[in-house]
């Protein structure tokens, strides 16, 4: 592996796929994230952003699920939850954002179509990127882990975040495009753009074939 690359494949045993805030608070229209929208708002946030969801980009987060789970790649989650009662641990910004998920609450649950096993990792955070507000370095390094998959919402906040953090922190990072979400296709599209520079970016389909060719080399 040339370490001067982005575009390399991924090694499975030193590989995480990272699931980040696929809750109901962010992806579900009786979430969080949707009180307080007038209707216009809601209706149209639905019509993109839940639809897209439901369609395409939570069945390509369960295929790579599956993928990786078959192939020994680590699967780690993040959700949006507060560690105390009253949510005073959350950081400013959410604080200022109204951004308040109850601990233990249904909205910090993730879906059944791709919720954690037993043995899974699940850290909760009160900051855009897990890596501010959470010990997954110390964790994905105890772990063996070089190679993050990134997947999740939103791709302009939370994902965009962890994937520039973990670039930083000398992670070789790959965005699965479309297995990723934001509110409107427009932000998608821009926030990719602007974090080509720190990531590999692939479709579900293109990684998908990556895994089982590397499976296949067993």
């Amino acid at each position: 592996m040339d370490p001067l690359r982005r575009d390399v494949p991924i090694d499975p045993p030193r590989t995480a796929l990272l699931l980040i805030d696929v809750q109901n608070y962010s992806t579900h229209p009786a979430g969080g994230s949707f009180a307080g929208l007038d209707e216009a708002e809601n209706n149209a946030r639905c019509a993109y952003f839940v639809n897209l969801l439901v369609t395409k980009v939570l069945p390509n987060q369960a295929q790579l699920l599956g993928a990786c789970r078959s192939a020994g790649i680590e699967v780690i989650y993040t959700v949006i939850e507060n560690l105390t009662s009253d949510g005073r641990d959350r950081s400013l910004d959410y604080k200022i954002s109204g951004i308040n998920v109850t601990k233990g609450s249904w909205d910090a649950q993730v879906p059944d179509i791709v919720a954690p096993l037993a043995h899974e990792i699940i850290f909760s955070k009160t900051s855009s990127s897990v890596f501010i507000s959470t010990n997954i370095d110390y964790v994905l390094r105890n772990l063996g882990v070089r190679f993050l998959i990134v997947v999740g919402v939103l791709t302009d906040q939370c994902v965009d975040s962890a994937v520039r953090d973990a670039c930083d922190l000398g992670y070789l990072v790959t965005v699965v495009t479309d297995a990723c979400a934001t509110h409107t296709p427009e932000r998608h599209a821009s926030s990719l753009a602007n974090n080509r520079g720190y990531c590999r970016q692939v479709t579900t389909e293109e990684l998908m074939a990556e895994i089982r060719r590397t499976n296949s080399l067993k």
